[in-house]
């Protein structure tokens, strides 16, 4: 991780209360992407920064949402109510807020994080993050997007 993005010079502290991440519900065919999913968790943790994220605890999505919520900060899932049962998306960490489409989840997660953070993910995590890089450059918000480094995979704001 970059740690000049998140830090504004205090070891511990952030600029940033809470962070969205977006990212997958499967763990991917790398190891480098839970490994990802792991130290940002961590270093969000150290940070003092709450998650914002989808919902569910498979995949990365469970890898990241379980290590900030275990290291004592607060986790927000926002899923919508197709996806609530357990066996779709697993059982969820931290609060929960069901919504009733994919729409309204991304509009409720982009109100309650002040940055956005995308690891690897599928179809969703990349349509997720293009709606926030398109609301940026129509103006609609200034807040960062990172996507890190992870197996060769390079892009931010």
């Amino acid at each position: 991780m970059e740690e000049g993005r998140v830090s504004s010079g205090n070891e511990n502290q952030s600029r940033f209360k809470r962070i969205c991440v977006f990212c997958g519900s499967r763990v991917g065919h790398k190891s480098a992407f839970s490994d990802a999913a792991l130290e940002l968790g961590k270093l969000m943790v150290e940070r003092r920064i709450d998650l914002v994220y989808g919902g569910g605890s498979l995949g990365l999505m469970g890898l990241i949402s379980q290590t900030v919520l275990n290291g004592g900060c607060h986790v927000l899932g926002v899923i919508p109510e197709a996806l609530l049962p357990p066996e779709i998306s697993g059982e969820t960490f931290g609060e929960v807020k069901a919504v009733a489409d994919m729409h309204e989840r991304k509009s409720i997660m982009y109100e309650q994080a002040d940055a956005f953070i995308a690891l690897p993910g599928g179809y969703g995590t990349m349509e997720e993050l293009l709606e926030v890089i398109a609301w940026s450059q129509l103006g609609i918000h200034d807040k960062p997007e990172y996507v890190p480094p992870v197996h060769g995979i390079v892009a931010q704001k």
